[in-house]
């Protein structure tokens, strides 16, 4: 595909925008159903499709995991769809009103962004996941995504064409880049004419290039260096499992702990039983933490500093609650941040003072999704301040329109 038929198809995907902002409730209903009913229908087409792509894939560790679906995946994504499809219209939802002392009647409303692309590497979830979430709110959704996961992107998308399609909507509102290299990458972030906002999944090298390409206004989905604090008055069998769970149900996303801070004062006993809750994760510490584990790697300037995405964890001892909101304002990446706790004042300073998108107190980090939180799913979580913070779902897709209604007032 060259850059010129790149800006061929993003001109029709910039067409077919218009007849989704204007779609009716139910027609984009109906298309987010169908797709799911496709999905699972065509379930064994598409892990076919896919265990070709993931036998080819040349690397190990977080990227396979992403990379791989499995049919409780792929019932996932249409159960995302579902609940997708339910959840209340945002367009044209009359976000406040007032009368103005002249009469005029002031209203904001909700409506489409318009083109919505996505770059990401690999994840095929994320091309149902991110399309379901642009046609509910009346966007077209312009994919770009790996060269890894090309054919199972195709055969996703295909099936959101025929679902466009039989409700009488333009298939290109959901419409994959069919080139997958570098230049046509760095191409798609500068589509100025075509896209309304940019949206990146992926790694550091991801992020760098958008912020030296990138044209668009873009939302940065950023990296997850998310922290656990236990603190001195924590339940430790509850926070054990909390931080179990925060980093080994699925180490290679984003709101997975990758650093746990442990207060001084029950660091004795609350290290040597998390080491033994989890003998596949390998520990990195500080020289505290290796008083306690003489079995943890020594921990870096580095590590702390690190998304591991990987069965590994930075762990540090702390003296304070002062210290470790210290620590997560010097590492933290703004994303997920928890404090285990049954002291309500800690608790409270930890909501007031932590800057991040999503803070939690007594909750494992992974609870940050889309799905999770009641949004249906997530087109991404916003690590920046503007437009949007934290998970993006239908609401964070739509921008806001001032309508003013008269009767011939003039200024």
């Amino acid at each position: 595909m060259s850059i010129g038929a790149l800006a061929a198809q993003g001109r029709v995907v910039r067409e077919s925008a218009t007849a989704l902002g204007q779609a009716s409730n139910e027609q984009r209903r109906a298309v987010l159903l169908h797709v799911a009913d496709r999905l699972q229908e065509s379930a064994d087409e598409l892990l076919a499709i896919n265990a070709d792509e993931v036998a080819a894939y040349k690397e190990s560790g977080a990227g396979v995991d992403r990379l791989t679906l499995t049919q409780a995946r792929i019932d996932s994504m249409a159960d995302a769809l579902r609940e997708i499809a339910q959840s209340p219209d945002p367009l044209f939802e009359v976000v406040d009103r007032s009368v103005r002392p002249n009469g005029l009647r002031i209203e904001r409303l909700r409506v489409p962004l318009g083109v919505i692309g996505v770059v990401y590497e690999n994840r095929p979830n994320v091309t149902s996941d991110v399309a379901g979430l642009c046609v509910r709110s009346g966007n077209a959704a312009y994919l770009r995504g790996s060269s890894t996961a090309f054919a199972t992107n195709q055969f996703i998308v295909s099936l959101w064409h025929e679902a466009l399609e039989k409700e009488g909507l333009p298939a290109a509102g959901v419409s994959l880049v069919q080139d997958t290299s570098h230049e046509a990458a760095t191409a798609f972030m500068q589509m100025t004419d075509v896209l309304d906002c940019l949206i990146p999944r992926g790694g550091p090298s991801l992020i760098a290039a958008m912020r030296e390409h990138a044209r668009v206004p873009y939302v940065l989905d950023g990296d997850g260096n998310c922290h656990v604090f236990v603190d001195q008055s924590a339940d430790l069998d509850i926070a054990v499992e909390v931080v179990r769970n925060a980093k080994t149900s699925r180490p290679g996303v984003c709101n997975a702990a990758e650093t746990v801070l442990v207060h001084q004062a029950v660091a004795s006993r609350f290290l040597p039983a998390l080491a033994a809750a989890m003998p596949e994760v390998e520990l990195r510490g500080d020289d505290a933490t290796r008083r306690y584990l003489a079995n943890a790697t020594p921990a870096s300037e580095e590590d702390y500093e690190r998304e591991f995405l990987d069965l590994i964890l930075a762990v540090k001892v702390v003296n304070s609650l002062d210290d470790a909101i210290s620590h997560v304002a010097r590492y933290g990446t703004g994303h997920s941040e928890a404090i285990l706790t049954q002291d309500q004042a800690n608790a409270d300073a930890w909501v007031k003072r932590v800057d991040a998108a999503a803070v939690l107190v007594n909750a494992s980090t992974r609870f940050i999704d889309g799905g999770e939180l009641g949004l249906g799913g997530e087109v991404g979580i916003s690590t920046q301040k503007l437009h949007a913070r934290g998970p993006m779902g239908l609401r964070e897709l739509t921008c806001l329109k001032w309508v003013v209604r008269g009767e011939g007032q003039i200024r």
